[in-house]
Formats: C-alpha cells, structure tokens, sequence
C-alpha cells in the first residue's frame, strides 16, 4: 500500500468530469490518496481572520472549468468497464471556514414560502456567493465546531458532495447531476468510515472528489450546504468480480442503495429495487420475500432534491434481521 498526496494545482484540479481528462495521479488498488480538495466555489484554501470577502482561488480556466472544483482525477492501474471501485473514507476534515446559502440566495422552495420564482438552473459560473447571497462561517475542525456571523453554532458533521467518474461518452459532463458512477450524491452519510462502491465505465476508472460539506440535511432543501474546503483520506480497492449498475455504500452499521430520477417517486423505486437486489446477494432472498421484508425493515430518505436529478438513499441496518450472511458478502470484505 503506498501513500499519496493531491494539492490544488491546475493540472489537479477541473470543473466537469471526462474521460478525456489526463490523470492527475495514477495509483494501485489498495493505495490511500489525501486530497486537499476546495471548497465548490473555487475560494482559496486558506483566508483572513474574519474575512467579509473570501479569496477566490487562482489561476483557473473561467472558458472551462465552470462547476463545482473537482480533485483529480486518479486512474487505478488494472482498472476496467464493469469492474467495481470501493472508495473507503478513512479521515476527513474540514478547513477553516465555508459557506452557505445566505437570505438573498434563491431557492428551490421559493415559490412554496411566498419569496419569488426560485433558481431558473444552474449558475452559469460556479464561484462563492457574495453580499447577502451567502452566510460565511469559521470552522473549528478540532472540535468539529462552525460559527456564522450570527453567531449562530453548529455541530460539524462533514462529508465529500461529489465522489465520482466519468460515462464512457465523449466530451464535457456535468458536475451537477448525480449518476451510474456517482458523480454529485450530496448523501450526509458518507462521512469518516463509510465506504463507496461505484461502478467502472472507463479504462483506469478516472475518480475525482469535491464539494465537501461541513454539515449537510437530508434533501440538502436550500440548495447548498456548508461549503469548505476539505482534507480527505480516500483507499481505493478494485473489485473485479464485483459488477454494479448503481452506486451502493457501506457503513459501519449498514447499507445504503441509491436511486437517482426526475422524481421522487423514480428515485424512491429505483433505490428501493436496488436494495431487494442487495438483500438477495446478502442473505439469499428471492425478490418478492426480500420486498415484502423490505417494507418493514428499510428506511427511504431523501438525499437531495436540488441537483435536477432527484436523489433518494435506502438504509438497511445489520441489525434489521438476524440471518446469517450469504455468499455475495464476500465481494465487500
């Protein structure tokens, strides 16, 4: 196992995903990389004490890199399409400060308070609001502490919003959707100790990571989070025999399955179908004995509705059901 480190640098860091993208790194399954990601906006890692007006980060290709500040991207030798990629979060920290969606930021929810016809899409450039667009904080990573100008406090709990790779299709993709190969999920589990499980599409799988939030809800219902720049230790381990269709997770005490659509009721099926086929390959259910123990023992949670595609995450706790353990965990150990 070798150890690696990835800076923000222009050859390190990018707006969209591609697979035309050369590596910024090329590493071997079991190596760990520490990315120093920035925060989504492109702000510069490190500011001023109190700062009203956040440095941008520099120099970037404004004619290309027009989304979220990506890390990357990491070509794992020997990977290949159909193969698995398992992203185990070992530590994650956030910098020294962030920023959310201030009072005058529009919002999916608008029109439901009475404030306006909220956000017509995405921005045309992704960089840190200004004015009363955004509210600013101080991070305390030690404590896990941030602070707005309010005053008010909050308990950090912080995770990556993009973890990802590119399709095998030519061109610019977008940060913004998530997808087959993860891409934006903004789901507030992934935190230290989770492990991602993605599936390959292209020759050395290409993962970048950014959009780290400080402390996210569900459903993530403003729009953005709380931005920050991040410090994230991510080992990587191919799984060849492993084949997804659909990004899955691991916790310490359970299972996640996603489910991306242009509704909630397409993402909520999706998720949910995904996680009677894990059942199956955990504990040798077939489909409608896993569904019918899905309803009692599965929980639905929005993870965002703010990206255009909507995002529902299934749980299913190690606990749920004493059974003992089928085949199909062999590929996760």
């Amino acid at each position: 196992m070798a150890k690696h480190r990835l800076d923000p640098a222009p050859a390190a860091l990018h707006g969209y995903f591609s697979r035309e993208l050369a590596p910024a790194l090329t590493i071997e399954s079991g190596d760990v990389v520490l990315f120093q990601t920035l925060d989504s906006g492109w702000g510069a890692v490190e500011q001023e004490a109190g700062f009203s007006e956040p440095r941008d980060f520099t120099p970037r290709d404004l004619a290309r890199d027009v989304a979220h500040a990506l890390s990357g991207p990491v070509a794992i030798n020997g990977a290949r399409p159909g193969m698995t990629l398992e992203i185990r979060i070992n530590r994650i920290r956030t910098g020294r400060w962030g920023w959310s969606a201030g009072p005058g930021a529009p919002a999916q929810l608008d029109p439901h308070l009475g404030l306006g016809p909220g956000p017509g899409g995405p921005p045309a450039l992704l960089s840190v609001p200004r004015g009363d667009l955004a509210m600013f904080w101080e991070l305390d990573p030690e404590r896990a502490i941030g602070i707005n100008r309010a005053g008010q406090r909050l308990k950090l709990r912080p995770f990556m919003g993009i973890m990802g790779m590119p399709l095998d299709q030519s061109g610019i993709q977008p940060t913004f959707p998530p997808g087959r190969c993860g891409g934006n999920l903004d789901c507030r589990e992934l935190t230290e100790g989770a492990a991602l499980f993605l599936p390959i599409a292209v020759h050395g799988g290409l993962f970048s990571t950014g959009d780290g939030h400080a402390v996210q809800g569900d459903g993530e219902v403003a729009g953005p989070a709380l931005n920050c720049p991040m410090q994230v230790e991510m080992e990587f381990r191919l799984h060849p025999q492993l084949h997804l269709t659909l990004p899955r997770a691991r916790q310490s005490d359970g299972w996640l399955t996603f489910g991306f659509g242009r509704s909630l009721d397409e993402a909520a099926a999706i998720a949910s179908v995904e996680m009677v086929k894990l059942m199956g390959e955990l504990y040798g259910f077939p489909p409608r004995e896993a569904l019918s123990l899905a309803s009692l023992v599965v929980d639905l949670r929005i993870t965002q509705i703010v990206n255009g595609v909507r995002g529902v995450h299934a749980v299913l706790r190690d606990d749920a059901i004493e059974h003992g353990t089928g085949a199909g965990t062999r590929f996760y150990s």
